[in-house]
């Protein structure tokens, strides 16, 4: 299911971003899809994920701040980033897992700079 993500930029600390992804295929309601982060020389950290059934999950650091959601009927999956601040500077790659065989779809990242 190949992923297209965008929405990335430049923001000023605790401004906003919405990200989407999305994925081409008809099946898109039996991925679970995430997002994920990583800067240079660091490893890439989930951010959020929404499973198949709309239950989410956060990484610590934007619990309150970040929400992810899905439109099942789109094909599409989105970030909405809150409050921004120069730590969530990073590349952000949209993710899926098919729930039935756990094979694992990664797009091409977009850039998100968090200016202080």
């Amino acid at each position: 299911v190949p992923l297209q993500a965008y929405g990335g930029g430049l923001v000023q600390a605790g401004g906003s971003l919405r990200l989407s992804c999305a994925a081409s295929g008809s099946i898109f309601r039996t991925y679970h899809m995430g997002w994920y982060r990583q800067t240079p020389g660091k490893q890439r950290d989930l951010v959020a994920r929404i499973t198949t059934a709309g239950s989410t999950y956060y990484g610590d650091s934007v619990k309150g701040r970040f929400t992810i959601s899905r439109d099942n009927a789109n094909n599409a999956v989105y970030l909405q980033m809150n409050s921004l601040n120069p730590e969530d500077t990073a590349v952000y790659y949209c993710n899926a897992v098919n729930h039935f065989s756990n094979v694992n779809y990664w797009g091409q990242g977009t850039l998100v700079t968090v200016s202080s």
